[in-house]
């Protein structure tokens, strides 16, 4: 499935200008965008999706600017040369992974101050670190507006922090429900697997171990990301509130690894570069990782079409595990 949408991208493009004094009003300014989540595209031009809500924010911001003694316009726009679609919302994507991974390095701070004290003042502290965090996030969820990578990975840390912290014990983490069975390989077999379009990294590893290792005549559909409804007999996998995603500091490979009781060390291997490529914390420090990505990446760039991304990643990741394979004494 293509995951280019069939309606054609439409974009609000503000075009202003700002007096050179007072220095704090290009602040405020620069702040309000900031606030509402455009991106620079050009200098002094500042782009949103179009949508009704998003052309009231630049028509409030026209008012402040004109206000401040600047002049400012805003105009709906199709890209017809230069920039592509797709390299716009690159740029949002990037400014909300930036975002995120403040978000999820904050997260990890508080995991570790638990580790080293987890008495019960530190664990009421903690609740209130999380409840901070949860509201950033929310809000920067908001300004998301293609669903960046980076959401799952600080999703994934908050939910553990809140199962961690949580006066009752016996609460699990909502990605925890999967069926019950006492082969975990057969309880994973016959769903119809679920994920967000734009595969990457972890998608594409994920994919590949379910119809290598799990079930290989599973169908796996690609969805959008936000307010996605499961289906009857469908798994999410590296979605928001999906029933196999990250968890904690661990990315979703390394949980589906887990739920399929899947130990082979070279598949733990695997798991381990995927993991240092999508959470980007060194955690593992796999020299292989960096040459990975840059396939991934290169794969991900020439192919629009994610059921071909799946297909030509699986190629990727089944020489890998190969490779580790053949190491192994």
């Amino acid at each position: 499935m293509n995951n280019d949408d069939t309606t054609e991208q439409r974009w609000l493009l503000l075009i202003h200008q700002l007096p050179t004094k007072p220095a704090y009003f290009r602040v405020k300014i620069w702040r309000r965008l900031q606030g509402i989540g455009a991106v620079a595209v050009k200098s002094s031009v500042y782009a949103l999706p179009a949508s009704a809500e998003t052309q009231e924010d630049f028509q409030w911001l026209v008012k402040e600017i004109a206000a401040g003694g600047g002049e400012a316009m805003v105009c709906e726009a199709r890209l017809v040369d230069g920039l592509t679609d797709a390299q716009v919302r690159a740029l949002f994507d990037a400014a909300r992974d930036t975002d995120y991974a403040a978000i999820s390095e904050e997260a990890r701070g508080i995991a570790a101050a638990l580790d080293i004290d987890e008495s019960s003042e530190k664990r009421a502290e903690a609740r209130s670190q999380i409840g901070r965090l949860r509201r950033r996030l929310s809000d920067i969820v908001s300004l998301d507006f293609f669903e960046a990578t980076g959401r799952v990975v600080a999703e994934g840390l908050i939910v553990e922090l809140e199962a961690r912290t949580a006066e009752d014990t016996s609460m699990a983490s909502p990605s925890a429900a999967l069926p019950a069975d006492l082969n975990p390989l057969a309880a994973l077999k016959g769903h119809v697997w679920v994920t967000r379009r734009d595969a990457h990294v972890d998608r594409i590893a994920c994919g590949w171990l379910i119809r290598r290792f799990i079930d290989p005549d599973a169908e796996i559909r690609f969805v959008p990301g936000k307010g996605y409804v499961p289906k009857p007999g469908e798994l999410r996998f590296d979605m928001f509130e999906g029933e196999v995603t990250h968890e904690g500091d661990r990315c979703s490979f390394e949980v589906l690894l887990g739920r399929a009781g899947l130990a082979d060390p070279a598949l733990q291997a695997v798991g381990e570069i995927v993991h240092d490529i999508d959470l980007k914390d060194g955690k593992f420090g796999r020299d292989e990782a960096g040459g990975i990505s840059s396939l991934i990446a290169g794969i991900a760039m020439s192919e629009p079409d994610d059921a071909q991304r799946l297909v030509k990643g699986a190629g990727v990741f089944e020489t890998l595990y190969q490779y580790f394979r053949a190491r192994r004494p």
